[in-house]
């Protein structure tokens, strides 16, 4: 989803560690740095690989925000370093029978990095921030399981006491310092795996109230996690020290992370093999290739609960012809691309839920469903021709946009062969950096846009909801009364069968209008050296860090 780079950034990367860095909410403290004598800081090295969009929870809106923002911040739960959830801010909590009303109740002297409590209101708080129709958070829709929340955050309302209560009315309560009520329009069977997910961590109500712009600097910063912001040269690197106010901190062995912001992954490479990174999870193909060959044991291939995909700009013609879509997903070798250009160990999917996430059985989501299309030249160029006669078009050419990324780029010039060859079209790549690739995605300036999505959580929904036509994320231009509905009826029912079949008929309805071509279900191959302990990839995360050592 989400990743800059400098000819100097070896330099300075070498150099932050060793100057005195900013410290994090108008503190200041030395860097350590992280190589030489016994008691060397252990300054874990890892690339982020993207300036972040915004490091707020309630603004973020990708992975370019989340690696720094989870291990900066904590929700009410989280995982452990078997990448079980566990209770987080919150000790304990308590289910209604009807399963609509959580309460949660905070550990004992949790705090900030800057010394304040941690407070229920503080989630109350960032819960109603990013739901305000002002912030224009891109992920607010996650908060729609809560009572009156979508109604909330939809609302046009100018009069400032009829919006006061529509806030008011929002689902979650502060009952006192310790105890969070929220309030659910339905049962949500996930709800405590997104109580780890980063729209819902807390912001220091206090802190936001006095500086709206508290997340953009280091020197600002002021955080609940197990590290807390250090230092922060935009563009080039972020860094994070042990928070010695986490109520968790004495089995945090790590001084510190350093996250490069390189985007580049043939730059963040070299930077692997020469030391200045400890961890690199966006590697090249041929790279990729080349350490399978050689049964590298610093090389993993972990699992991501994730789907590679091209978006279509169905608002631009002619790709609002449903022939010319369908035609375009018809014409490629999916198998050709995974085994022979991205080599991760993927697999080709022929429909949008990719391949690791559960039925209501137990059973593979997407094998037992199965493929919506086939990939068929002669049928792709048929309805190619019909779709461009009916548009008026006798020729098509169009633009790939995505984000700077080998991986991403050789995927992109493999299509673009493909549609060359086996179609006639005339392909031109694009490529930006991925904030500005958001945000061109956003004002549907685009013909065909590289996507990917990791699932929030583990469930067919994440992959569903998105497309909804009120959702943030759709942004492709495609809406459907009916696919809406059955999201909505998923969204509410309790019994697991009725539930999957919803979604189940809601994807045939997606797939069958093709507004997105799906690719291939995401691996996540990296490497990590092997001095590093203790690191974990959950399926739908990146690394995790937190409980991370380095033995030398």
């Amino acid at each position: 989803m989400k990743r800059r780079t400098s000819i100097f950034l070896s330099i300075l990367l070498v150099l932050s560690l060793v100057l005195t860095a900013c410290g994090g909410g108008g503190n200041t403290q030395p860097t350590p740095s992280p190589t030489g004598g016994a008691d060397a800081a252990k300054i874990l090295k890892m690339n982020s690989h993207s300036e972040p969009g915004a490091l707020h929870p309630g603004l973020a809106q990708g992975t370019h925000d989340s690696l720094p923002l989870d291990h900066l911040f904590e929700g009410l739960t989280k995982r452990d370093p078997e990448g079980k959830f566990v209770p987080g801010m919150a000790k304990e909590w308590k289910m209604s029978e009807d399963g609509l009303t959580w309460t949660f109740t905070l550990r004992d002297g949790v705090k900030w990095s800057n010394g304040d409590p941690v407070t229920a209101q503080d989630f109350e708080y960032a819960w109603k921030f990013c739901l305000s129709p002002a912030a224009a958070s891109e992920y607010a829709w996650q908060l729609y399981y809560i009572v009156g929340a979508e109604a909330y955050n939809t609302s046009k309302e100018t009069d400032a006491a009829k919006l006061k209560a529509l806030e008011d009315a929002v689902g979650v309560k502060a009952l006192d310092e310790k105890t969070l009520e929220v309030k659910l329009g339905q049962p949500v069977p996930y709800f405590l795996e997104l109580m780890a997910f980063y729209t819902y961590y807390p912001v220091n109500k206090k802190v936001q109230e006095a500086n709206p712009n508290w997340y953009t600097e280091a020197s600002t910063f002021v955080s609940n996690g197990a590290f807390k912001m250090t230092e922060w040269n935009h563009k080039e690197n972020i860094q994070v020290m042990k928070n010695e106010n986490y109520y968790d901190k004495d089995k945090i062995k790590l001084d510190g992370i350093n996250f490069a912001l390189v985007e580049d992954t043939n730059t963040a490479w070299q930077m692997y093999q020469a030391g200045e990174l400890d961890i690199e999870f966006q590697l090249p193909p041929d790279v990729i290739a080349k350490l399978k060959a050689d049964n590298n044991p610093e090389f993993v291939i972990g699992p991501d609960l994730a789907v590679y995909f091209y978006r279509f700009n169905t608002t631009r013609k002619p790709y609002s012809n449903l022939k010319v879509r369908q035609a375009l997903a018809m014409a490629i070798d999916r198998t050709t691309i995974v085994e022979q250009v991205t080599q991760g160990g993927q697999k080709p999917v022929y429909g949008i839920v990719p391949y690791g996430v559960p039925n209501e059985n137990g059973e593979d989501f997407r094998e037992k469903v199965g493929d919506y299309f086939k990939e068929d030249l002669e049928g792709a160029k048929k309805l190619l021709a019909e779709g461009l006669q009916e548009e008026g078009l006798d020729k098509l050419s169009l633009t790939i946009l995505y984000n700077t990324d080998e991986g991403h780029k050789k995927v992109a010039e493999a299509v673009q062969e493909m549609w060359r060859k086996n179609l006639g079209i005339e392909v031109t790549l694009e490529n930006t950096e991925f904030q500005v690739k958001i945000d061109r995605e956003d004002a549907l300036d685009y013909d065909v846009s590289r996507a990917g999505w990791i699932g929030d959580y583990v469930d067919p929904m994440t992959f569903l909801d998105m497309w909804d036509s009120k959702s943030s994320q759709n942004e492709t231009g495609w809406t459907n009364p009916q696919f809406d509905e059955l999201i909505a009826k998923a969204k509410v029912e309790f019994d697991p069968a009725k539930r999957m079949q919803y979604m189940r008929d809601a994807e045939k309805i997606f797939m069958e209008a093709m507004p997105v071509m799906p690719i291939y279900s995401y691996t996540r191959p990296y490497v990590a050296k092997s001095y590093v302990t203790g690191i974990f990839k959950p399926a739908n995360r990146d690394i995790q860090a937190h409980y991370a050592d380095i033995v030398k």
